[in-house]
């Protein structure tokens, strides 16, 4: 046997590599001729918002940091916070790592695959012969260093497809992440003003006990003075129980939603500090909706159906070409040799090369099974995708709608508000002279308690209305992201 020469060897793995190589790129070029577009979504984008009447087209969308529109060094503090140390974004933040991780899993199928081995193994044979007759038995001690590497060629673009679904699913979870904050950084804002609403109600309620000690006191002293009644008394008694039994359930609310910010900023809530205020001194922004199809590239969570669509569609391909044949490439080469010494010597050299194809005839259906699931799963996705759009446009015009309906209500509750607070005063000064209708002085009174109340609650409606359209337009990210698998 004749034992080729190093030099033969070289060239003869220099021309498998060509033809790896250019096997590789005849792959690459079909997968990229299979690869498949995303289907059409037919979706009916409006030309403009039907409660749009706080902007118009051209008008910038919200900035990343929208919440200091409001003017509160306090919200602004718990933002920032709750972006850096939420739980939530950070689990977030976890399953962007674990997608980038399958990807490369993935995209691994891509390369080819190489192996080292090496070993020593020692035998000995029986020392005992076919006669019976005992001989000495012979030891043997064989060296092995091997190289191994295979591929598959990616000829119908199965592994190329595969790996470009994991990597839009990479995508998918950047977005998923932006999706989590926004809607972390909205709670934040309306956790925050409604410690601030419940504030307000408990100084209200507290102002009004007062309001109703003052009628009592005057009311009892009509009593002594024989010009009232001890219905008049019980009544206003009734009155200011009332208006003590609203404290309670202010109290626990306002504690409740500090516990709630405590959350949110991952803080346990003995460690929670807010100093609040009023919703009097939070300054009210104006938000300029733009155009519906601005909504396409600024709300995340369309952009991650959108990579999600893409994914299904990338597995579509991929389960397609698991109909069509697998070309494998192996080779082996190393040395092998009885003496360690003489291991790496030429004529210790040996190689092999398998080249081989496996046509799927008949599996029960699997392949089949699987591109249709491929296909359904496709399919919802895109349903999928398009109702998160419908919904986008729907989120924003109802925010609009919410803000100019609350703005509308809070104009008309001031009205009320001043006429209540006038007819009260008059009502007490007509009480203290003697002059006023028990009954009138009641109903001025309920109606005042009730007014500021509902003045306070519309103020939070339309505070939570703003941060909402906020929430809608997708504000408080930025669009252009990077759709590398590397980038975080």
């Amino acid at each position: 046997m004749a034992i080729e020469s190093p030099d033969g060897l070289a060239s003869r793995w220099g021309r498998l590599a060509r033809s790896l190589a250019a096997l590789g790129i005849v792959a690459s070029c079909a997968g990229c001729i299979l690869t498949q577009d995303l289907p059409d979504p037919a979706l009916d984008v409006p030309q403009g918002y039907k409660a749009a009447r706080l902007g118009k087209p051209g008008d910038d969308p919200p900035t990343l940091d929208w919440w200091r529109a409001f003017r509160s060094t306090e919200l602004t503090q718990l933002m920032q916070e709750a972006q850096i140390v939420n739980l939530d974004i950070a689990a977030a933040v976890a399953r962007i790592r674990q997608a980038d991780a399958q990807a490369r899993q993935a995209g691994a199928a891509l390369l080819p695959s190489l192996q080292g081995s090496g070993s020593e193994a020692y035998s000995r044979t029986s020392g005992s012969s076919a006669s019976g007759l005992s001989i000495g038995g012979r030891e043997v001690v064989n060296y092995n260093a091997a190289l191994s590497a295979s591929y598959q060629l990616d000829f119908w673009g199965q592994n190329r497809d595969a790996a470009q679904a994991a990597e839009e699913t990479s995508v998918a979870t950047r977005f998923d992440r932006e999706v989590v904050a926004l809607t972390t950084l909205a709670t934040v804002a309306n956790a925050y003003f409604t410690v601030l609403a419940s504030q307000d109600r408990l100084r209200i309620a507290q102002g009004n006990i007062a309001s109703a000690e003052r009628v009592l006191g005057a009311i009892r002293d009509r009593f002594k003075a024989g010009t009232g009644t001890d219905l008049d008394v019980a009544q206003q008694e009734s009155v200011l129980g009332n208006q003590r039994a609203l404290v309670p359930p202010l109290r626990q609310a306002l504690e409740q939603n500090i516990n709630a910010l405590a959350v949110l900023v991952s803080r346990p809530p003995e460690s929670m500090r807010i100093s609040g205020g009023t919703l009097n001194r939070i300054a009210i922004p104006r938000v300029t909706p733009g155009l519906p199809s601005e909504l396409l590239t600024q709300r995340p969570d369309i952009r991650r159906q959108e990579a999600q669509l893409a994914s299904a569609t990338a597995n579509v391909g991929s389960a397609r070409a698991q109909f069509f044949p697998s070309i494998q490439l192996t080779g082996q080469g190393g040395y092998q040799s009885q003496a360690l010494s003489s291991l790496f010597q030429p004529h210790a050299a040996f190689f092999s090369l398998v080249g081989s194809a496996t046509q799927p005839i008949f599996d029960g259906g699997r392949i089949l099974g699987n591109f249709e699931f491929a296909q359904a799963k496709q399919d919802e996705l895109l349903q999928v995708y398009r109702k998160t759009v419908v919904q986008a446009f729907s989120d924003v015009d109802s925010a609009l709608v919410a803000i100019r309906e609350t703005t509308r209500r809070l104009q008309l509750l001031r009205d009320v508000l001043s006429s209540a607070r006038r007819a009260f005063e008059l009502s007490e000064q007509q009480l203290r002279a003697g002059t006023a209708d028990i009954i009138v002085v009641l109903n001025t009174q309920q109606t005042l308690f009730q007014a500021e109340d509902a003045y306070s609650q519309a103020q939070l409606a339309r505070l939570q209305a703003i941060v909402s359209l906020y929430q809608a337009l997708g504000g408080g990210w930025e669009p252009k992201m990077e759709r590398s698998v590397d980038a975080l």
